[in-house]
């Protein structure tokens, strides 16, 4: 499964276009259409890992731009909890929250760590219950 992970990594075009979006995000210049275009096609690159967590999370990053003009959620919780058994606290933003979305797209670029893949499971969980 690592070598699987690795492969976004080492994809120049995937960086490429989440380095794109992150210096358009610094220069504060958070154009949706623009975005979710990128986001597709981030997406369509993603699609031959076989890693259903970074598909989804892509899929429905884009799915929330487009319904929301802007992102709504908030930085998951340091500690993911991991039991079944408990609520699920979504962190929902008032307003556009691009150090939040600059946060997913940074989740992207390092797949080995583990907790970067706990927080893409947060970032579902949030979108799913938006």
């Amino acid at each position: 499964m690592h070598s699987i992970l690795l492969r976004i990594m080492e994809n120049r075009q995937a960086l490429k276009l989440i380095e794109k979006i992150q210096k358009e995000l610094f220069k504060d210049n958070f154009e949706v259409s623009e975005i979710v275009t990128d986001l597709k096609k981030l997406r369509e690159i993603t699609l031959e890992l076989n890693n259903p967590v970074v598909t989804k999370a892509l899929r429905l990053a884009y799915e929330h731009l487009e319904n929301n003009n802007g992102f709504f959620i908030g930085i998951p919780d340091d500690e993911p909890i991991d039991s079944k058994d408990a609520e699920l606290e979504v962190k929902i933003s008032d307003e556009n929250n691009v150090e939040s979305f600059n946060y997913f797209l940074s989740l992207l670029t390092d797949l080995e760590k583990k907790n970067n893949v706990l927080d893409l499971k947060e970032y579902n969980k949030a979108f799913l219950a938006y």
